[in-house]
């Protein structure tokens, strides 16, 4: 296991911290965003069968440390989520899947959105589950990366499966066992993250943009390029066009990669290293062609017939944001009806169809159809067999990893 250490973290780390809560996935204008974006789209089996899924039994190794559960006599959970990451009424005074869950229940959720970056929030957390202290926290969600990072540390605990049974059953395969969780003993995804090429058919003239080599070395798009200034998706989705997996990325292969990308810096090629600000870019033209996030295009197609998306055939990059309960916890078991709660069927097509993230639950296409019909047939909520077998990780990486990777990305973008 992981030993925590108490040290701060690097400058470059740090950097990275302050991009993402600047323009990055954790902004808060790319969720307003998708808000905006599910609005638009509206406007417009068992657990014996468990092991044979891939998902084993619960219980088979250490997890974090509990605290006694009281969710048998105080009917609450706390709930922290990033902002704008579930549905909300029209009039912004109630959740309904949380307010249905309450009244179904009788468990209330104090539900606050105060995670803003995966980094920041750690920060907040860590000195109390360093200290074997409760966080006044029973649910939280993290992305993967720093999930994994938490599992390893010991400072989540693990999962009862009888407390999951839609959850167990209805996990859509491809988020089934990643390497930071396999079998999934320890978390389950809120919901999923794909990155993709966007290109303006206008400002292309009329071209289709379908690689990483084409955005690279295209000279029609010369200086009208985006790439994103979070490491994993741009560096990953160059080694997947370069015929690497960002699953066995090491230091060789990551050196080429951003050797490829700084060539495309050093002649002009790319304009330059965005957040979700290329949004606006691409809608005026001024960018041609980028590196996108898939959640992002749903109201800029709306909006821009002339907006187009492309998952290339060398593969794309996906990731997860994931529920995890942390250590200390107090209310471990209404926390665990929580999750399962959110992965019945019926519940995950309301809230994907509002926020338009790739839905982790299998089973909702007859439920979004009953909300919009061309919600079930939305890859960028839910993708199809062919996106399946085209979608890549970035592996975990070590502290040490992480910090090298991040400076020699940083100098790349001039960060």
């Amino acid at each position: 296991m992981e030993q925590y250490e108490p040290e701060r973290l690097s400058p470059v780390q740090l950097a990275a911290m302050r991009r993402n809560l600047r323009n990055g996935r954790a902004s808060l204008g790319r969720r307003s965003l998708l808000r905006a974006s599910a609005g638009g789209a509206l406007a417009i089996g068992g657990l014996g069968a468990l092991s044979a899924c891939g998902i084993p039994a619960a219980g088979k190794t250490q997890g974090g440390v509990s605290a006694d559960d009281l969710s048998a006599k105080e009917k609450t959970i706390n709930f922290s989520n990033w902002t704008e990451y579930i549905d909300v009424s029209d009039d912004g005074k109630h959740r309904p899947t949380l307010d249905a869950f309450t009244k179904r229940t009788g468990i209330k959720v104090n539900y606050t959105e105060d995670i803003n970056d995966n980094v920041e929030f750690f920060g907040k957390i860590k000195p109390q589950l360093a200290a074997g202290q409760d966080t006044g926290r029973d649910l939280m969600v993290l992305t993967d990366w720093l999930a994994g990072r938490m599992i390893r540390l010991g400072w989540v605990q693990q999962l009862d499966a009888a407390n999951l049974p839609h959850a167990y059953a209805n996990l859509a395969q491809r988020f089934r066992s990643p390497d930071w969780d396999p079998g999934r003993a320890y978390s389950y995804p809120w919901q999923g993250i794909a990155t993709c090429l966007a290109y303006n058919k206008k400002a292309t003239g009329g071209r289709k943009v379908t690689s990483i080599t084409q955005l690279l070395e295209d000279s029609s798009l010369k200086g009208k390029v985006a790439m994103l200034s979070e490491m994993r998706d741009t560096v990953g989705m160059t080694l997947l066009d370069m015929g690497e997996k960002p699953e066995t990325v090491n230091d060789d292969t990551f050196d080429a990669a951003v050797a490829r990308v700084q060539k495309g810096v050093d002649n002009g090629q790319i304009r330059k290293f965005t957040g979700n600000d290329y949004t606006d870019g691409l809608s005026k033209g001024d960018i041609a062609a980028c590196i996108a996030w898939a959640g992002d295009l749903v109201q800029l197609r709306i909006d821009d017939p002339n907006i187009e998306y492309v998952f290339p055939d060398a593969g794309f990059m996906s990731s997860t944001d994931n529920m995890l309960i942390p250590a200390k916890a107090r209310h471990k078991t209404n926390a665990e009806r929580l999750i399962d709660y959110y992965y019945e069927p019926a519940v995950a097509a309301q809230l994907s169809a509002y926020i338009a993230y790739v839905c982790p639950v299998a089973g909702v296409e007859p439920y979004l159809a009953k909300i919009d019909p061309a919600l079930a047939t939305n890859p960028l909520i839910l993708p199809d067999a062919a996106m399946d077998a085209k979608t890549h990780s970035f592996r975990s990486l070590s502290d040490a990893e992480d910090s090298k990777y991040e400076e020699k990305f940083s100098k790349l973008i001039g960060a």
